[in-house]
């Protein structure tokens, strides 16, 4: 069974920094593009980075400068260092695997964890 379990959320004050992690079980995802995904209170889930198999990255328009995403792919580990984090960052951050599997896509989310930017 596939899990993707969050950790690293939580209560920071603007200008601070968080790092999240995602751990992957049941699959590798060596091959696949990860990414993290927001979902503030009474928005839609917004896409903030993504990392492919080979290393690129991209990322939303407003963390850019700030957020870094990354991979270990020993680890089975996908993070997302936020720094200068900002109240507008306040969300529910998800976890997302996408897999294609002889020629199927499969896609994969995480529980969520909360990250509050707050004095």
């Amino acid at each position: 069974q596939v899990q993707l379990v969050e950790s690293g959320g939580g209560l920071v004050q603007p200008g601070g920094s968080l790092r999240l992690s995602c751990a992957a079980s049941g699959i590798s995802i060596s091959f696949d593009t990860m990414a993290w995904y927001r979902q503030a209170p009474e928005n839609q889930r917004e896409l903030v980075a993504r990392i492919f198999s080979g290393g690129y990255t991209n990322y939303a328009e407003s963390v850019k400068g700030r957020f870094t995403i990354s991979r270990d792919n020993a680890k089975n580990t996908v993070y997302l260092q936020m720094n200068s984090l900002k109240p507008e960052d306040t969300a529910v951050y998800y976890c997302y695997v996408e897999k294609v599997v002889l020629g199927s896509l499969y896609k994969y989310w995480g529980q969520g964890t909360q990250v509050t930017v707050s004095s």
